[in-house]
């Protein structure tokens, strides 16, 4: 396809254009969070030239649905359709239709939020099934793509489906947010704005790289004027989407709420059983199924105990928007119109800042790796702590590392990250701490491997009598290649 570039979709652009040069049937799914682009990114592909595209509605019954598609293929055709009595007869006329165009060339049809066709006792997906099945596969020259973002719906339904579409999906793309150097494109090439990359990375870390939320930026405010205008005004755009996002994604999202509410107290994230006894959800699938949702749909991750102690493995939530949400929107959104401008010396705001660059730093390895010249080294990423001994807190001291690369040149990274508006200095009780952890992780670990010790800030470190503990140093302009 030749299309102007599309910022920070340029693997998803070359699948796509391996799915079109193809000569055999696509069965092609997008998923990804709510707000990351997926429509956007089809729409621009094809130029939004369809032989057929539908649209879910959101928790409206069959026959709305059935209406909406008798809509679409009547404004298709530019014939008036009758409103199928169920999905097999609408997916029989989808048929007709397509037989109909010339068969030398690619007929392109997008099904966008599927799931929320897929509707309690619809018949929706036995009907796609025998539609694929019976006479989608074998059409060399049919393109279907399914797009939703409910995440999980795709996973069981059609990438791990076990029955009549096992094995028929031909590409999955799951869409990430924008890294820090697609956002700075993005602001600086669509929305014409040149902030710097300290405002740039403060954004990101309360709106996570997500193009829906960036495109609502005002190039005439600043960054925290921004923010105030998008949340803490009144009736703001995203005041109230907080709740939007979890109803549409989640059937029982007051259980959802409750359960990112309890992951958001702990940003080193809590354990399996941490969960269970801070929310007081049942010890069963449901709570599994839960989880694993909020995984998939881009809203927790796993932070792997180094060692492969599984019993250690933090969940962890991961969605800026939701972190800031919680901290500071839910309880003061209305209070105060200019909220964030007046926060430049608030102690909780630096606490949340200092946290969520941690953060910001694990979702960026790649950049890290990259300065580091390991970009080509395989390596695995964990975390580690060590609970104070309450008997001998002397001898047995907690110690935590929140970011560990584990490389198979037999070199472990041990990174601190670190988030300061200016060069950040290792004082001498700093220097201590750092030494304690290494020696506390080296001691626990039984390691004979290379310990570096990464310091990963916004400016660097100052040269000092105790910078030179740091083997390695990443800033925040490097996290932006």
């Amino acid at each position: 396809m030749s299309i102007e570039k599309l910022i920070g979709r340029e693997y998803e652009c070359g699948r796509l254009d391996r799915c079109m040069s193809e000569d055999r049937a696509q069965l092609i799914t997008i998923s990804g969070r709510r707000r990351v682009g997926k429509t956007y990114l089809i729409d621009r592909y094809f130029n939004r030239r369809f032989d057929f595209k539908i649209t879910g509605y959101e928790k409206q019954p069959k026959d709305i649905q059935l209406q909406n598609f008798a809509n679409e293929l009547s404004r298709q055709t530019r014939t008036e359709q009758k409103v199928p009595a169920n999905w097999m007869k609408a997916f029989e006329m989808l048929r007709s239709y397509l037989e109909s165009l010339p068969s030398d060339e690619k007929a392109v049809v997008f099904f966008d939020e599927m799931p929320w066709m897929d509707t309690p006792r619809s018949g929706f997906l036995p009907a796609f099934e025998g539609f694929w099945n019976s006479w989608g596969y074998a059409q060399d020259n049919l393109v279907f793509i399914v797009c939703g973002s409910a995440t999980s719906w795709i996973i069981d339904h059609i990438d791990g489906n076990k029955g009549g579409l096992f094995n028929r999906k031909t590409t999955g793309l799951f869409l990430n947010p924008f890294t820090l150097k697609d956002t700075e494109e993005y602001l600086k090439r669509i929305k014409g704005i040149e902030w710097n990359r300290l405002d740039i990375a403060e954004l990101y870390m309360i709106l996570g790289g997500m193009p829906y939320y960036l495109s609502l930026l005002d190039p005439e405010l600043s960054y925290r004027q921004n923010i105030d205008e998008l949340f803490f005004r009144k009736r703001a755009e995203l005041s109230d989407e907080f709740s939007r996002l979890y109803r549409a994604l989640f059937s029982n999202s007051d259980q959802y709420i409750k359960l990112v509410e309890a992951l958001s107290t702990k940003r080193i994230g809590l354990t399996r059983t941490e969960i269970e006894k801070l929310t007081g959800l049942p010890k069963n699938g449901d709570l599994t199924r839960m989880l694993e949702n909020l995984i998939n749909s881009g809203f927790v991750n796993i932070s792997n105990y180094y060692g492969n102690k599984k019993q250690h493995n933090m969940y962890r939530l991961s969605d800026y928007f939701t972190q800031f949400y919680l901290r500071f929107v839910k309880d003061y959104s209305g209070r105060d119109e200019h909220f964030w401008s007046n926060t430049l010396d608030n102690p909780s705001v630096r606490v949340w800042a200092g946290l969520t660059f941690e953060q910001l730093c694990k979702d960026h390895i790649p950049q890290i790796k990259k300065k580091l010249g390991i970009a080509g080294v395989l390596s695995e990423e964990s975390s580690w702590f060590r609970k104070t001994n309450p008997d001998n807190a002397a001898e047995n001291s907690g110690a935590q590392i929140d970011l560990l690369i584990d490389r198979r040149d037999r070199v472990i990274n041990i990174c601190e990250s670190k988030f300061s508006i200016n060069e950040f200095t290792i004082d001498k009780e700093y220097d201590s701490k750092l030494r304690n952890k290494i020696d506390a992780f080296r001691q626990d670990t039984k390691t004979n491997k290379t310990l570096q010790l990464t310091m990963i800030t916004t400016f660097g470190v100052k040269q000092g009598k105790y910078s030179s503990i740091a083997g390695s140093q990443v800033t925040l302009d490097d996290l932006f290649e």
